[in-house]
């Protein structure tokens, strides 16, 4: 590899280095690790990462995440086995392969989850995982457009922003979810989540601000700090049950980093306990499967992966006014990209969600299960081509499945992809929760403040009406909503792979800083959640150095 790949010290490239911390992946948990561990100047740092610079023009432009969903370059591009209750279907799985990993090619929205989510987390054994214990390192993450208040801080590197670019659909979608019975809430981050409203988003000023532009960016300069692309760590090497070094493969030359303090995996839901079994810390079985040397027999390394399932309804709209019109005439489109080059202004700021909604499937619930992500644009995949005709759409996403599923290699060799069981809909809980949370949408989708633009449903269609055919329609047209998470998951059980300090149990010098270690998944997008882990676990690992 030449040396351009390499961004930060200009140390000559040698077989094997030497660092305090060496950080695999950087993503949404790794740029933040690299930043905070390398902030005070005392400790080597070396992040690798198997994918690019995140030099690909579309990554910046918010509407670009649907150029994303299938560029190789960036992307792993990974896909389940087949799924039982999805009919047997493969579910596209994409995953960011470049500096920033997913926070690059995310849907961009800011939802942290509900307080109760951290709260169970802690009542599950989880000691300082609260919702008091982890609002300070939201707060510590953000600068929020609006300013800082009890739930919102200022002045951390991740700009949060409202959405800048105004639309009478998403706006209608509001107004319709109010007068169902919901109520409007301007801050789903905020004291609660319940209600209907505007989404924010990680950008600033018309443009994507992942965990590479807002934490990494800033600490390129760094001495201290060594960034390896284009670097795919091939596994962890170890004396006795001590974590050593990671070997890593770049430009077709195989290197060793050394850690002297710790090594820390922030590969995500998938790459993380893939990484673990290929090193021989996973399910004893699994890895003798693959002729790779037992250091860990560790069952629970790739159990209880979960995901959030969405299920899109599409509408027709009465009026010319959705993005589906921008984009398929090429004077509109045309002038909306001269808009954005020129002020950073326009259509191609939206996120993957306007606005939204939080609401209950039954009202003995506690609090919301099911979230409503509002587009006003139709396709029928995510990344396809839009519709020809005016349309917009909204999912329904169970926000706390009950189904759990796993991860497995299947290959010791490293740049071969893992097998991915996600089980969606395995639970009888799952299933009735989206067919009353596509009752309840289609209620809002009905409401008097949308009527002027709907001109009929597209899908499921008037005809699917019944509770089965309903479920059908779940079945053959679901897909994730990318929230993968719970794969190395923190906890004092005998499955739990880390513990609340996110150290891989029975060995030394190791973490998991990622969405893997979560106990299950929070009701919101995992972005944010994912860098509050990685600023509360960089505390940690800088006070058990000390």
């Amino acid at each position: 590899m030449s040396a351009k790949a390499s961004v930060g010290t200009k140390t000559p490239k040698t077989e094997a280095s030497e660092f305090d911390y060496v950080i695999v992946g950087a993503g949404s948990a790794g740029c933040v690790l690299a930043n905070r561990l390398s902030a005070d100047g005392k400790h080597s740092v070396l992040l690798l990462e198997a994918g690019p610079k995140d030099t690909n023009i579309w990554i910046h432009v918010p509407l670009g995440y649907g150029k994303l969903f299938k560029e190789k370059t960036v992307n792993w591009m990974y896909q389940t086995e087949p799924e039982p209750e999805l009919g047997g279907r493969q579910v596209f799985q994409p995953r960011g392969k470049v500096l920033g990993g997913s926070s690059s090619i995310n849907g961009l929205l800011y939802v942290r989850g509900q307080h109760e989510d951290y709260d169970r987390w802690r009542q599950r054994g989880n000691s300082g995982w609260g919702y008091d214990d982890v609002l300070p390192y939201f707060r510590k993450a953000e600068n929020q457009q609006r300013g800082g208040d009890k739930y919102h801080g200022v002045g951390g590197p991740l700009p949060v922003s409202d959405l800048g670019h105004p639309d009478p659909l998403s706006a209608a979608f509001i107004d319709a979810a109010a007068e169902t019975g919901l109520p409007v809430n301007p801050d789903f981050n905020g004291a609660t989540q319940e209600g209907a409203g505007f989404f924010q988003t990680t950008t600033q000023r018309g443009r994507r601000a992942s965990t590479a532009y807002s934490y990494l960016r800033p600490a390129r300069s760094r001495g201290n700090l060594r960034v390896e692309t284009s670097a795919l760590a091939q596994r962890i090497l170890f004396e006795g049950r001590r974590a050593r070094a990671v070997e890593y493969r770049q430009g077709g030359v195989l290197r060793t980093a050394s850690a002297r303090k710790e090594i820390l995996v922030s590969g995500g839901a998938y790459n993380s306990p893939q990484l673990l079994q290929l090193s021989g810390v996973g399910p004893a079985e699994l890895l003798k499967q693959h002729g790779i040397d037992v250091v860990l027999d560790a069952p629970g390394v790739g159990n209880d992966l979960q995901d959030h399932l969405q299920v899109r309804l599409v509408m027709r709209c009465a009026q010319r006014i959705t993005l589906n019109d921008i984009l398929n005439h090429p004077v509109r489109r045309i002038l909306a990209g001269a808009r954005y080059a020129a002020f950073r202004k326009g259509p191609l700021t939206i996120a993957a969600g306007t606005s939204g909604a939080f609401f209950k499937t039954n009202p003995r619930l506690a609090s919301p299960d099911v979230q409503i992500h509002f587009l006003p644009f139709s396709t029928d995949k995510m990344g396809e081509k839009l519709h020809a005709f005016s349309g917009f759409s909204a999912s329904v996403c169970q926000l706390r499945p009950e189904s759990r599923g796993s991860l497995r290699i299947k290959s010791a060799d490293p740049a071969a992809a893992p097998e991915i069981r996600i089980n969606y809909l395995a639970t009888e809980t799952d299933r009735t929760a989206f067919v009353e949370g596509i009752k309840i949408l289609r209620r809002i989708l009905a409401a008097p403040a949308l009527k002027p633009y709907v001109a009929g449903e597209v899908e499921p269609g008037p005809k699917i009406t019944s509770d089965e055919d309903i479920l059908n329609f779940c079945r053959q047209r679901g897909s994730t909503v990318y929230h993968p998470t719970s794969t190395c998951r923190m906890g004092n059980d005998p499955l739990a792979v880390v513990d609340q300090r996110l150290r891989l149990r029975g060995i030394e010098g190791l973490r998991v800083v990622d969405a893997s270690v979560m106990p299950d998944l929070m009701s919101g997008n995992t972005n944010a959640p994912t860098i509050m882990i990685a600023e509360k676990a960089s505390d940690m690992i800088l006070e058990d150095a000390s």
